[in-house]
């Protein structure tokens, strides 16, 4: 059973909900069938360049913010 896939921050886009809250990242999966790849993934709390997230699945992807 697989507890989830480690993937490193690369970059935080912007911040994003109601309050400002989420943060939108990109991160590397780094093990797994799609290690290698970048995503674009919604993060709840403080995060940094560097950390690693857990990852449940890594075939989702977070659709870009557009600014009005």
């Amino acid at each position: 059973m697989v507890e989830g896939y480690p993937a490193k921050i690369v970059e935080i886009k912007t911040k994003t909900g109601s309050c400002g809250e989420i943060y939108q990242v990109l991160c590397k999966v780094l093990e797994g069938p799609d290690a290698g790849k970048i995503l674009t993934r919604n993060v709840k709390g403080p995060v940094k360049e560097g950390m690693i997230l857990m990852l449940l699945d890594t075939e989702r992807e977070a659709r870009e913010i557009k600014s009005r």
